[in-house]
C-alpha cells in the first residue's frame, strides 16, 4: 500500500514539473516575458525616438519647461516630454540642427542666424530672459568707457553678442575692447569669481549671484521693452510630422500653465525646482528677483528686426 502511494506520489510530482517546464516555456513566448538586453535598448531607443525632447539650460527662463515637467503638467498619456539640459545655447543649436530635439530654449539673435545659415524653426514664443553686463568684483567699473582693454564673456551670434556690440559703441571706447566666447553661462559666472574674467553677460540666476558676490551692474537689459528670449520649434520631415504636432499642442498647453502657475505663487513659491535644477543655494535662490512669465507670446517685431539687423 506505501509503494502504491509512494508511486502516485512520485506520478503526480512529475506532472506538476512537466506542467511547470510547460507554463514557463508558453510564456516565453507571450509578449509579456522578459526581454533580452538588445530587446531592452531597442525598446528605449523607439521610446527615445518617439518622445518629444527639449532642450534648455540651467537658467530662470527656462523655469516653466521645468516646472511643466516635474509636475506633470500634461497627459503623460499622449506625450512623453523628456528634458535635454545643456549648458550654453551653442549646444541647443547643435542639438536643434541635428534633430536630436524638437524645441529648444534660444534668442532671436540666434535663431536668425540659424535661419539665415539654412535652418528652418519656428518661433513659438518669447521668454522672460533678459541679460545683464557684470564688472568683476575686483575691477571697480561703473563706465561703459571703462571696457577699454577689457575681456567681456559673451556668445558669438547671439544676443550677448548683440549687447556688446551696442554697449562698447555706446561707451565710446579709446581703445578696443576683446569679446571673449564663453558658451557656458555658469562657466562665465566662475571665471569672474577666480578673476579670469573683467566683465560678462549674465542671465538669471547667474547675474543675482553676481550681484550678491560683489559684482557692478554696468548694463540692465531687463530694462528695456525688448523680449529678446526665445523657444524655437524644429521640423523634422523623417518624423510623424501630425504626430509631433499634437506634441507641440500639448507641450505648449503645459508650458501656458506653468507660466500662469508661477505668475499666480511667486518665484519663491518654487524655490525648491530652482535650486534641483540650477543648483543654487537657499540664499541665491530667495535673493532672485520677481519675474514675469507671459507664456505663449509671438516676438515683437521690431526685436526680430534689431536682431536681423545685427547680422
Amino acid at each position: 500500500m506505501k509503494r502504491h502511494i509512494s508511486h502516485s506520489f512520485s506520478w503526480l510530482t512529475g506532472l506538476l514539473v512537466a506542467a511547470f517546464v510547460m507554463a514557463v516555456c508558453s510564456c516565453g513566448n507571450h509578449k509579456g516575458h522578459p526581454l533580452s538586453p538588445k530587446e531592452q535598448r531597442e525598446q528605449q531607443q523607439a521610446a527615445e525616438r518617439a518622445a518629444f525632447k527639449v532642450a534648455v539650460t540651467p537658467t530662470m527662463d527656462c523655469l516653466p519647461v521645468y516646472l511643466l515637467k516635474d509636475s506633470l503638467l500634461y497627459d503623460t498619456a499622449k506625450v512623453d516630454i523628456r528634458l535635454r539640459t545643456f549648458t550654453s545655447q551653442m549646444d541647443i543649436d547643435t542639438a536643434l540642427v541635428g534633430g536630436s530635439v524638437q524645441v529648444g530654449v534660444s534668442d532671436v539673435v540666434r535663431v536668425a542666424f540659424l535661419e539665415h545659415r539654412g535652418t528652418r524653426l519656428r518661433t513659438l514664443t518669447t521668454t522672460a530672459a533678459y541679460w545683464q553686463l557684470y564688472a568683476a568684483k575686483d575691477q571697480k567699473l561703473t563706465l561703459l568707457s571703462q571696457l577699454q582693454d577689457k575681456l567681456i564673456g559673451m556668445t558669438r551670434h547671439s544676443v550677448t553678442d548683440m549687447l556688446t556690440t551696442e554697449a562698447v559703441k555706446k561707451g565710446k571706447l579709446k581703445r578696443r575692447a576683446f569679446p571673449t566666447q564663453i558658451n557656458d553661462v555658469s562657466l562665465r559666472w566662475k571665471m569672474m569669481q577666480n578673476s579670469e574674467l573683467e566683465v560678462a553677460w549674465l542671465p538669471e540666476p547667474m547675474a543675482t549671484q553676481a550681484r550678491l558676490g560683489g559684482c557692478h551692474l554696468l548694463v540692465d537689459n531687463s530694462n528695456d521693452m525688448s523680449r529678446m528670449g526665445v523657444m524655437a520649434y524644429r521640423e523634422n520631415a523623417l518624423d510623424d510630422l501630425a504626430k509631433r504636432e499634437q506634441q507641440l499642442n500639448d507641450f505648449l498647453f503645459a508650458y501656458q500653465r506653468a507660466c500662469d502657475s508661477i505668475n499666480k505663487h511667486g518665484i519663491a513659491h518654487y524655490a525648491p525646482l530652482i535650486e534641483k535644477y540650477m543648483h543654487l543655494d537657499v540664499k541665491t535662490a530667495k535673493a532672485l528677483p520677481k519675474i514675469h512669465y507671459e507664456g505663449i507670446v509671438a516676438p515683437r517685431p521690431a526685436d526680430i528686426h534689431r536682431a536681423k539687423s545685427f547680422l
